[in-house]
């Protein structure tokens, strides 16, 4: 069955992980891109995670009460009983819950994971093929231009003085549009001499 993909805003949210191990620690970084506030519980963690200062880690195994607080929660402990254990916990409390290889015991499933700058995109195939979901990704990144997430942050600056200067919001949509065919043109943002000509142009169309 295919997933309905949901973008969530993480940072500042408690996220629980199961496990200190490799998967554990992929899992931790990615979550930590986003903002999220990260802590891990188990009897030992691989190296990196007990070097990087930003995640909570309680050193023994799992108690059901590490629960609380938890906005999302990840099992990636290699023991498939103890991740059943958390999936049904979760479940029994709302809360969303994903099993590292195991789509039967997910409400969730972390995506393949693309992010340039402000642009995030995530690939799933629901759990029936995380390589092509990867495959996917990587065809993705290859197809976007060089220096987009300078573009983006130029667009999103501009957004405002655009949506004054152009409240219709037909005319204002195509505006943008080619507004981000300038920026893939020229391969990077506009400078204001190229903004003030693309303007121009278009108060005249």
């Amino acid at each position: 069955m295919a997933l309905f993909p949901l973008f969530v805003e993480l940072d500042g949210l408690d996220i629980l992980i199961v496990g200190g191990g490799q998967v554990a620690k992929r899992k931790a970084l990615s979550l930590a891109e986003y903002g999220a506030l990260v802590r891990l519980v188990a009897p030992k963690f691989c190296r990196e995670l007990e070097e990087d200062g930003r995640f909570r880690l309680t050193r023994r195994g799992f108690l059901e009460s590490d629960l609380e607080g938890a906005s999302l929660v990840i099992s990636a402990t290699g023991d498939r009983e103890l991740n059943r254990c958390v999936s049904l916990l979760c479940r029994e409390r709302g809360l969303p819950v994903n099993v590292v290889d195991e789509p039967a015991d997910c409400s969730f499933i972390f995506p393949a994971l693309l992010r340039r700058g402000a642009l995030s995109a995530g690939i799933t195939t629901g759990g029936t093929s995380p390589t092509a979901a990867a495959w996917a990704r990587d065809r993705l990144d290859e197809a976007l231009p060089q220096g987009m997430e300078s573009m983006l942050d130029w667009l999103g600056a501009r957004r405002g003085e655009i949506k004054r200067r152009v409240p219709d919001i037909t005319r204002r949509s195509g505006l943008f549009a080619r507004l981000f065919a300038l920026c893939r043109s020229l391969g990077r943002a506009p400078d204001e001499a190229e903004f003030a000509a693309f303007m121009e142009a278009e108060d005249e169309r």
